[in-house]
């Protein structure tokens, strides 16, 4: 008959299911605390002397305006809607004339002009489908014997050699938001299959949400 495993084992078992269980729970709330907590600070700045102001001409019937929590949650409501608002303008003609005033209003400030192009050029490159090459790649990162994904922003050549480069952005997990650009030649590139959004769901999950199978070693060199 087996000994019953001792109290510190069963402990550490506990822990590891529990740690196992709620992982998952603290990963989303990171994510969506870190969006919910960026999306109403936004909106702050111009709720706050509004709420403030009727709180003060009525204080007993309005007094719980002045509330953080309450004042957070109309902050990001507020600006969800203006999101919402934005993305049914950009449908539209008079939508696209506003942008375009906006980015030419943009494209004369120079600092500003460099981050909200580069931004936009992101954006763009990543809702697209590639020229000749695979979006979602992988790359060797720290070593040969790992890798990273990341996704094929340009294809550039090299001075001299003519040998093809690829700017490479690689993403956090889990806020991809964040991240770093690799200059990786053309022939150590892992080419995938996936989707932009198969490869965030991937980052986000920190691997969790993947498929079965995935490439590994870059494929073989074309013969000259």
């Amino acid at each position: 008959m087996s000994a019953s495993p001792s109290l510190g084992l069963r402990l550490q078992r506990l822990f590891l299911t529990g740690l196992l269980t709620l992982l998952p729970l603290w990963l989303t709330w990171v994510v969506v605390k870190f969006v919910f907590v960026l999306l109403g600070d936004l909106s702050k700045p111009l709720i706050e002397p509004g709420l403030a102001g009727i709180a003060a001409g009525n204080p007993r019937t309005f007094g719980w305006l002045v509330e953080p929590w309450v004042q957070n949650a109309i902050a990001l409501v507020a600006t969800v809607g203006f999101i919402l608002l934005a993305g049914w303008l950009a449908r539209r003609v008079v939508g696209q004339r506003l942008l375009r005033w906006f980015e030419a209003l943009v494209a004369r400030i120079p600092l500003a002009s460099t981050i909200y192009g580069s931004a936009r050029k992101l954006l763009d490159i990543l809702q697209t489908k590639p020229d000749g090459t695979q979006r979602v790649v992988l790359i060797d990162f720290p070593h040969n014997e790992m890798k990273t994904l990341g996704f094929v922003t340009r294809v550039m050549r090299e001075i001299g050699t003519g040998r093809e480069l690829a700017a490479v952005y690689v993403p956090t997990t889990p806020n991809p938001t964040s991240g770093y650009l690799e200059i990786v030649p053309m022939e150590k590139i892992t080419p995938t299959d996936w989707t932009v959004d198969q490869a965030m769901s991937f980052i986000i999950s920190g691997g969790a949400v993947a498929p079965d199978t995935i490439p590994f070693a870059p494929p073989p060199a074309k013969s000259p």
